[in-house]
């Protein structure tokens, strides 16, 4: 009798084990076939803008020998006053910001040779006429012809509306995404249904035709013209 009962619950455990065995085989199986009726594309919109301001940094300096201190911060005053009347003279009046004075010592390799610094002032300009900001940068030889060591960095340019473009793009890119899905479930006899779901990507501001893009996004600022692309990544089903 305890023989049968032991056969009885073995043939039990058995039997639920196969079950349980043939449910996770089935779910499985549905898995599958859940995961052959999606599929995930990339896709993109582009728009060309053009930049709507611009910055434009440099510094002048001079470098005086340490018993000329007092003379240098004179000079400096002098540079700074040409260079004022030179913004304003152009149309820029209130549209530029000198920093004060810094001072750094002249690093030279002979301990013995006379202390030098360099005094230094920053400037940056700001304004909403990219075109004439550009103009501006042309013309700091007028500046070395007044005896001024100026310095500049080229001009950058930046786009105000990106993140409204960003949003009027999307619907663009996700279309571009679905026609691509189409052309690849196309292949196995499956139609595009609907949009499961759908992430936008970096977003690259580029120059006008460049081609070069970063996995991490990109913003030029060299150029006025520029061309914003955005990617989204998309999930669709499939029927």
């Amino acid at each position: 009798m305890e023989k049968s009962n032991k056969l009885i619950i073995f043939g039990l455990i058995l039997g639920a084990a196969f079950l349980a065995g043939t449910y996770l085989v089935s779910q499985t199986f549905l898995a599958v076939k859940k995961m052959d009726n999606i599929i995930s594309v990339s896709g993109s919109a582009k728009q060309l803008v053009q930049a709507d301001n611009a910055r434009w940094t440099g510094n002048f300096s001079r470098t005086i020998a340490k018993d000329a201190l007092a003379e240098g911060y004179a000079l400096m005053r002098l540079d700074e006053k040409a260079i004022t009347d030179f913004f304003q003279s152009e149309g820029f009046g209130g549209q530029f910001e000198i920093s004060p004075i810094f001072m750094n010592e002249v690093y030279k390799s002979d301990p013995n040779a006379p202390k030098e610094y360099n005094l230094i002032q920053n400037i940056e300009v700001k304004s909403n006429d990219v075109n004439k900001t550009k103009e501006l940068a042309k013309k700091t030889e007028i500046l070395a012809q007044k005896g001024i060591i100026f310095s500049a960095y080229p001009v950058e340019y930046y786009y105000s509306k990106l993140p409204e473009v960003r949003v009027s793009l999307l619907p663009e890119a996700i279309k571009d995404a679905k026609n691509r899905a189409a052309s690849i479930a196309q292949s196995s006899g499956k139609i595009v249904d609907s949009i499961k779901s759908v992430s936008m990507g970096v977003v690259q501001v580029m120059t006008a035709g460049a081609v070069d893009v970063s996995d991490y996004g990109s913003y030029d600022t060299s150029a006025i013209d520029k061309e914003i692309m955005i990617t989204v990544k998309t999930t669709f089903s499939l029927k």
